[in-house]
């Protein structure tokens, strides 16, 4: 389900109600705990949050002239999404969340490389959505980053 906006709140406007208050309030929650540097943009057809090129010049390895992306948010057809590079970089990152998501809501976490997938809007973990979004700053991530992914 690709969307197209310019801003987080032409994207949200343009999604069903259920989804719309979803999205909002995981887009908050994000934005309540983002570290200092990041900042929020559309990316990919998605709410974005990234590392400006005036912080990291380098840019995104797929094409330079784009910020480093580090977080993502989308309503898919059949779910929510939550993109978040930083587990997929760091397996410590990941074993907390799997740990932390275990004892927070009932069952396995749908996850891929870096995205956690919420088919029911009202099984999303907000706090915990939350404290990950805060666990990693933006020398964390650009660390990560240039030690993972970028050659």
């Amino acid at each position: 389900m690709q969307i197209k906006a310019d801003t987080p709140e032409q994207y949200i406007d343009q999604l069903p109600e259920e989804r719309k208050i979803a999205i909002s309030k995981l887009r908050q929650t994000i934005l309540d705990n983002l570290p200092e540097g990041f900042a929020e943009t559309m990316s990919y057809g998605m709410i974005g949050y990234v590392v400006p090129l005036s912080v990291y010049p380098a840019g995104y390895r797929c094409d330079p002239k784009l910020p480093l992306p580090f977080m993502n948010i989308a309503s898919q057809k059949s779910h929510i999404v939550v993109h978040h590079l930083g587990l997929y970089g760091s397996k410590d990152l990941l074993d907390w969340f799997t740990n932390e998501y275990t004892k927070n809501v009932k069952g396995k976490p749908d996850i891929g490389k870096g995205c956690i997938r919420f088919k029911k809007p009202d099984q999303i973990p907000f706090q915990l959505i939350g404290e990950l979004t805060a666990k990693m700053n933006v020398a964390e991530w650009i660390k990560i980053y240039e030690s993972n992914f970028k050659h």
